[in-house]
């Protein structure tokens, strides 16, 4: 009796073994946005390129053949350095042939001066008339005038010996070249372009409709798109006072202050005009349903890599119309839970569903 008893049980037993385990509970959706550039401040943001503010054309100063070129696009330079030569043959051949005439017109000056002479003194003896006397005195001047002519010309000459080397007319980085050996150039063409490498604006188009919230002289932030991390100062340097004919918008010029290397000419860079007296006041634009507090401190719930809700402390900016300004705790790319973000429990696994910062 007590083997069929055992039995039954080890029966009981294997059967509820067998039972298949309740299913794992599946991961919660969570509506997340991720945090993203559109928004670095609170005010009017503009994009435009990063431009020189001087950028200086330079060609020869004579007509000629090049012969060398020693510089290539994107070269930076100092003041000074040799960009190109030309071929000085005909340069010498010129300056031969003047410093010849200078030489000639020194025999004849020297000619009439003797001519000269000799004519006074037959006047003093009284050989000669006064009239006869202001002819050479003539021919001397001439003579005397024409020698100053020639040395001026061979000056000239001489001193286009020099303009056969150009020469760089300031330190920065070369954004042009038009200059190849063989090639025979006319004075005044550009050769290459140098873009002053420690000054540089920001261009960018304002449209008419927003005009009032642009000020001469007034501070504003320029981020780069290449470098989100850091946020450099500027002033409106410059504002068209004729809008463009096609688009009725305004040009405008921001100077960035202390621009560094990390700067390249044609960047990308977004401008703040509304940041005058709190260039402080800048972070990450949220909706703000997002941000939620717990024991008193601001707490975002951030989805990490595995898809778990973890809280965060930030440090919460001013409340505008599209959100809430975070100005410490996130980073480019995170993902923050926008909805229901006072059920959510640290370590909770969810599945995002990423929704499109406003």
């Amino acid at each position: 009796m007590k083997k069929i008893i055992i039995g039954c049980l080890l029966i009981l037993l294997l059967s509820d073994c067998s039972k298949p385990q309740p299913p794992a509970t599946p991961p919660r959706p969570a509506l997340v946005v991720q945090v993203n550039e559109k928004s670095f401040a609170h005010g009017m943001i503009l994009v435009g390129e990063a431009r020189p503010r001087y950028e200086s054309s330079q060609g020869f100063r004579v007509n000629g053949k090049i012969i060398k070129r020693n510089v290539e696009v994107g070269d930076l330079i100092k003041k000074g350095r040799v960009l190109a030569y030309l071929d000085p043959q005909d340069n010498h051949l010129n300056l031969t042939a003047a410093m010849a005439t200078v030489s000639a017109a020194e025999a004849d000056k020297n000619l009439a001066f003797t001519e000269l002479t000799r004519q006074r003194q037959l006047f003093d003896k009284k050989f000669i008339s006064a009239s006869a006397l202001d002819i050479k005195e003539a021919q001397y001047k001439t003579a005397s005038a024409k020698l100053d002519q020639f040395k001026a010309q061979a000056q000239v000459i001489e001193n286009q010996m020099q303009y056969v080397n150009l020469s760089s007319d300031r330190d920065g980085v070369i954004t042009m070249i038009h200059a190849e050996p063989g090639q025979v150039i006319q004075a005044g063409e550009v050769i290459v372009k140098i873009a002053d490498t420690q000054a540089i604006d920001v261009s960018v188009t304002v449209p008419e409709s927003r005009m009032s919230e642009v000020k001469l002289n007034a501070k504003v932030a320029v981020k780069l798109w290449a470098n989100q991390t850091e946020i450099y100062t500027g002033m409106v340097r410059e504002i068209s006072p004729i809008a463009d004919a096609t688009t009725r918008a305004f040009n405008a010029r921001i100077t960035i202050n202390h621009a560094d290397a990390a700067i390249k000419l044609g960047m990308t860079a977004a401008v703040n005009f509304k940041v005058a007296d709190d260039l402080n006041n800048t972070g990450y634009l949220i909706p703000s349903r997002a941000l939620t507090e717990i024991n008193n401190k601001s707490i975002v719930w951030v989805i990490d890599e595995h898809d778990k809700a973890q809280p965060r402390e930030v440090i919460a900016g001013p409340y505008t119309e599209d959100g809430v300004l975070i100005k410490e705790g996130l980073q480019v790319g995170e993902k923050v839970a926008i909805a229901g973000v006072h059920t959510l429990i640290k370590d909770q696994l969810v599945k995002p569903v990423i929704e499109t910062t406003p």
